[in-house]
């Protein structure tokens, strides 16, 4: 069951709440009956185990796109390498 964090307006606590996902959200606090702001929070939700990586949706820093990009440059520089060989041919 999901936990709530909400913040009253009254009185200024911070209280969780556990809730099904189909309860209506709290609208009173529980201390002082004062109106509540349901807060948003970071998810302590983790993909951990074999096949989840930190890198996998990364950017310039994910291992693979870096292998990535040397690849290409690689195969870049060949292709003009190739190129100009063919044109210092082909003027012979």
């Amino acid at each position: 069951m999901p936990i709530y964090e909400y913040k009253c307006k009254k009185c200024g606590k911070d209280f969780e709440m556990f809730q099904r996902i189909t309860d209506p959200a709290i609208t009173s606090c529980r201390f002082c009956k004062g109106p509540v702001t349901k807060l948003m929070s970071l998810s302590s939700f983790h993909l951990k185990g074999s096949g989840w990586y930190v890198t996998d949706y990364g950017g310039a820093k994910a291992p693979h796109s870096e292998a990535k990009r040397e690849a290409s440059a690689t195969a870049g520089t060949e292709k003009v390498e190739s190129a100009a060989s063919d044109d210092a041919k082909a003027s012979e």
